[in-house]
């Protein structure tokens, strides 16, 4: 790997990855509106907004590589409006300094499946959120396959990890567990659910900076330990806590007229075919071309829990 390496985004999967590339003493810079309170030693941090063209071009001056690694607020109207104008500013930054681009992606454009999800799986134009992803999907697959950037996606179901809140087993679960409160699902808890851990998402993304131009031009999935339920997850957590598990699952029916008094579950209501069926994600094509060895539960678990314990 050569050359200064852009990090737009600082959030779960942007920090992993700045931590590999770090410890390696890569050329790194990360990008976002404000400056996180911490980063590792030698890595530069420039003001960014990533809706703003200006100022993305300039935070990607003189890149060779750039991941983007952002996330808005979960909500249908701010995906229309947002992620099309985040995806064209970075793909006309990444044109204009010749750089590489990998894009930390998720599954929703995919829509609701019932076999498990490869890469080949077509694009679904179903809801608002799924059709926003499926639609940069598109920009970004034109922009790669006209020559003009090259690009590779790199996708992850709901991920864990040390520290990681605002997922479906963030602070709602692990972090209720840490308090010695009761954990939160959506959903039933004992269908079996694939859920990559945010290490292992730094280190896919880290892979595709390492790897040669003849993986780029497609969409890769992260590789995920052994499929488990929400339930058997939260057991090793609890076990991990020294706690019994108490575990409420919360019932899809109740999203919508929830939603009318949680203003943060209204964005969760359209997606809710992530939890009423069981979810698999097939990496077969990533694991054959760089690892199959993804952290196993017995592993990130404990360390996402007990992390929860110092917040």
């Amino acid at each position: 790997m050569n050359g200064k390496i852009v990090i737009l985004g600082y959030g779960p999967v942007g920090r992993a990855a700045t931590e590999i590339l770090a410890r390696r003493g890569a050329d790194l810079r990360v990008a976002q509106r404000s400056a996180p309170k911490i980063l590792p030693a030698g890595v530069k941090f420039v003001a960014c907004d990533i809706l703003d063209a200006d100022s993305v071009r300039a935070a990607c001056e003189g890149a060779a590589q750039v991941v983007l690694a952002i996330g808005f607020a979960y909500d249908g109207a701010v995906w229309r409006k947002s992620w099309p104008r985040a995806v064209d500013n970075t793909l006309e930054a990444c044109a204009a300094n010749g750089a590489r681009l990998v894009f930390f992606d998720n599954l929703y454009m995919y829509g609701p499946q019932n076999a498990p999800m490869t890469e080949a799986t077509p694009l679904a134009d179903y809801g608002v959120k799924p059709a926003v992803r499926a639609a940069i999907t598109r920009v970004w697959m034109a922009a790669s396959q006209a020559g003009r950037v090259k690009v590779a996606a790199v996708r992850a179901p709901d991920f864990y990890g040390p520290g990681v809140g605002l997922t479906v087993l963030g602070d709602s679960a692990f972090g209720a567990l840490a308090k010695g409160k009761t954990a939160l699902y959506v959903g039933s808890a004992d269908l079996p659910h694939d859920f990559a851990y945010v290490p292992d998402c730094g280190r896919a993304v880290v892979s595709l900076l390492d790897a040669p131009d003849d993986a780029f031009g497609r969409a890769w999935h992260v590789p995920c330990a052994p499929t488990r339920t929400a339930r058997e997850i939260l057991t090793l957590a609890a076990v991990a806590l020294g706690r019994p598990l108490r575990l409420q699952a919360l019932p899809l029916w109740a999203l919508r007229p929830l939603s009318l008094f949680v203003p943060d579950l209204r964005g969760v209501v359209e997606m809710r075919f992530n939890w009423d069926r069981p979810y698999y994600v097939d990496a077969s094509d990533f694991r054959a071309r760089f690892w199959s060895d993804p952290t196993p539960f017995e592993i990130g678990v404990p360390a996402t829990a007990k992390s929860f314990m110092e917040t």
